[in-house]
Order: structure tokens, then C-alpha cells, then sequence
């Protein structure tokens, strides 16, 4: 297969991308097709790698008001609500909803999902029914899976056994939510289990790490401490962390030190976290997401994720980062041009980082042939006027396509 004339990744510069045996085999200008080959015309479009979502709960999808809505709109209320969801779960149920969400993920140009499962069930339901999807989906979108105690580790009857269970069973990743244990203490437990479960399976860590509105919770610097005491460091990952934007300054400046050092990664969820957070406030009233800009500047790599879709905790979604990154760059206040031109990265090479993807993640000669095309020809102009993913193959395999809308305007 040959692409002609695209732009790729922002490039100035019109270039073709020949596809064989599912790799980038030759990138460059003015290439000749071979006698028989595929020709695709992309004139005027962007190719870049295939969105990443680093951050969603698939088990949960697609369940907002049943049983029940989420009112207050809160993160508390939201776990209540699927705690009465959870009663009625099926193995069926959690496959035909996913793959529901993976499909609506898959039209917007996802190939790799990072799921957290919850695992706060004496069944562990889900957990089975997602790992026997991600072997279905495999090939077509990459999926993770965290082993995730909505209802803490701690705090929760026979939580360790369950997550220790899941871990077995298959997950790729440990998790765990330190600020909704029940005291400070089981909070530092929980993390100090989470690593240590990790390390004894080979695992990467994904942490629900202060997703709360309390300047006093501060999970986070166990985490990145015991990130850098293990050793592991990158292999960790703090989700949220919406608690930094009530921490001082000064706290953040002694914090920031210990982030640098432990190499963790960091995933803001810009559209569910500006929706939850803030709801005990009345004014001022805080915008809920970390500070994403600060932690660039200190050297951690940030990924956005979506999140929720259309479940307890947000009612709207259907798996688009486009729209995860047109958020963030407005609540985060990174609207410069070229912070614009290169947000495209926090859901692909940033989320590749996060999820330890590796070097055969990106448009390079030599690598897996997986990349979208745009309808646009560079990213700026792809957001802002929100173009559609016209192809997106995995592989060098067409997963989805799209046919480029029609407007007229009739004055």
C-alpha cells in the first residue's frame, strides 16, 4: 500500500508512506507505486501514530441512571450509584458494553486502551469478562488492564486477596485509591501494597492517586516515594492527582523535587475531573485538574485520558480525544500556538510512555504500520476545525474509516 502526498506529523513538507508486510517501509517524497500496489490519495491530510486512551473504565461504560443517576455529580455519589450497578453485572454484560465503547474509541482513531477494571467484587466478574475481550480484540486495539478496588484496598472486605486474584487471573496493572480508604493510615497501606504486588508479578502500577478536593490528602508523595525507592519509577503511573491544585506553593515546591526524581507518570482526565471536582465549593471555585503544565516543566511526563463514558461519574463521551484534548488546553492554559500544534502528543507519544509501548510505537520506517489519517493538514488546524479520522490502520489493517462531512451554508 502507498500514501501519497501527506503530512505527517505536522511536517511542512508533503511526503509518501509505502506499507508492507504491516510496516513502515519506505517514508519519503515522490515515491513510485509498485506495479498492482494499493494507492491512497491523502492529499491535504495529516498521518499521525494512532490515539492512545491511557485512562477509562470500560466495565462501567454506557451504565449512566441504571440503576440510578448520579444527582450531586460528585465522585462519591458516582461510586454509590455502581455500587448498586455492580449488583446485576454479567460477564456478557461487561463484554457487550465494552466492546460497545471500544468501537466508538476505535471510529476516532483508538488502537490501545488502558482499562481499569474494578475488582471490588467477590466475583471479579469483570475482570473475566475483559480479559476474555482483550484476547477478542486482539490485533484491532491493544487493551490494558489495571486491576482497580473502586471501593479501596484496605477498606474493602478480603480487598487484598481480590487484588492479588486479579493479578493472577491476568491484569497488566496494579492500582489502587488511597484517598477513598477510610483513614490516612490504611491510605499509605494501600500504596505501600499496591508496589509491593507489582514488584512481585512484574507488573506497572496505575494509582487513583488524590482525586479529591482535600489539600491534606497527599498520596501522591508516597506513591512517587516508593516509585523511587523500588525502583521503578517510570513503570508508575498517578492518575488525577486533582488534590495538587489545592496544595500551597510551598508544599508543591518540596513535592515537585520528589516528582522529578521518581520519573512517575501523570494522567489528567480534563473532562470528567472539571465536571466532579470543585462540587463543595461555591466561590471561588476550583477547576479540578492537576497542574499539567508545572509538571512538564519539571520533567514528568503528562498523558490525558478520557476517563468516563457515559457512566456514574459522566453522564456525555463517546471515546473521542479530540475533545479530551480540546479541553485540557483550555482548562490547563495551554493555548499558545505551538502548545496547540503539539497536544496531539499527550494522547500518543505521552500515553505511549505511560503505557510502556515502547519504540515500535510511532511513524517510523521499520516500525508497525499503525497510524491515523486526518482530514486536515496539520494538528492545529485538525482540532480546531474537528476534522475526522478518515482511516485508521492498525498494522497496515483498515480498522475504521470515515466519509468527510458536508456543510453548505445557503446565504
Amino acid at each position: 500500500m502507498l500514501i501519497k502526498n501527506i503530512f505527517v506529523e505536522n511536517g511542512t513538507e508533503a511526503v509518501d508512506i509505502r506499507v508492507a508486510d504491516g510496516k513502515f517501509e519506505k517514508i519519503a517524497a515522490n515515491l513510485d507505486p509498485n506495479p498492482g500496489e494499493e494507492v491512497v490519495d491523502c492529499t491535504g491530510c495529516l498521518a499521525i501514530p494512532p490515539f492512545i486512551e491511557p485512562h477509562v473504565h470500560l466495565d462501567t461504560c454506557l451504565t449512566a441512571g441504571d440503576p440510578v443517576w448520579n444527582m450531586s455529580g460528585t465522585l462519591f455519589e458516582g461510586i454509590e450509584c455502581w455500587a448498586k450497578r455492580k449488583e446485576k453485572l454479567s460477564k456478557q454484560d461487561v463484554k457487550d458494553r465494552a466492546r460497545r465503547a471500544v468501537q466508538m474509541q476505535a471510529s476516532n482513531g483508538v488502537q490501545f486502551v488502558r482499562t481499569h477494571v474494578d475488582v471490588t467484587d467477590p466475583t471479579l466478574i469483570a475482570m473475566e469478562g475483559m480479559l476474555e475481550l482483550k484476547e477478542e480484540l486482539k490485533g484491532i486495539v491493544d487493551i490494558q488492564i489495571v486491576a482497580f478496588p473502586q471501593e479501596g484496598i484496605m477498606s474493602y472486605p478480603n480487598g487484598e486477596q481480590l487484588m492479588e486474584n486479579a493479578v493472577r487471573m491476568g491484569a497488566d496493572c496494579v492500582g489502587a485509591i488511597p484517598h477513598f480508604e477510610f483513614t490516612r493510615e490504611y491510605a499509605v497501606d494501600s500504596v505501600n501494597f499496591c508496589v509491593k504486588l507489582a514488584e512481585k508479578y512484574g507488573k506497572l502500577v496505575d494509582v487513583h492517586c488524590d482525586e479529591i478536593d482535600d489539600e491534606q490528602s497527599k498520596g501522591l508523595e508516597v506513591l512517587a516515594c516508593r516509585a523511587l525507592e523500588s525502583g521503578m519509577k517510570d513503570m508508575v503511573t498517578a492518575s488525577h492527582t486533582t488534590a495538587m491544585h489545592s496544595y500551597n506553593n510551598a508544599y508543591c515546591g518540596k513535592l515537585f523535587r520528589l516528582l522529578r526524581m521518581s520519573d512517575i507518570n501523570f494522567i489528567c482526565n480534563p473532562l470528567v475531573n472539571t465536571h466532579l471536582q470543585g462540587r463543595f465549593d461555591t466561590y471561588p471555585k476550583r477547576r479540578g485538574v492537576t497542574r499539567v503544565k508545572e509538571l512538564l516543566e519539571n520533567g514528568n511526563n503528562v498523558a490525558f485520558g478520557h476517563d468516563d463514558i457515559f457512566d456514574p461519574w459522566y453522564p456525555l463521551g463517546d471515546g473521542n480525544m479530540r475533545d479530551v484534548i480540546h479541553m485540557g488546553l483550555h482548562v490547563c492554559q495551554l493555548m499558545g500556538y505551538q502548545q496547540i500544534m503539539d497536544s496531539y502528543r499527550f494522547c500518543t507519544y505521552n500515553a505511549a510512555r505511560a503505557l510502556h509501548l515502547g519504540d515500535s510505537y510511532g511513524i517510523r520506517e521499520g516500525n508497525p504500520a499503525s497510524f491515523i489519517v486526518l482530514n486536515n493538514d496539520n494538528f492545529y488546524n485538525a482540532l480546531n476545525k474537528k476534522s475526522e479520522v478518515l482511516y485508521s490502520y492498525n498494522r497496515g489493517k483498515l480498522i475504521a474509516k470515515a466519509t468527510p462531512a458536508r456543510k453548505e451554508v445557503l446565504f
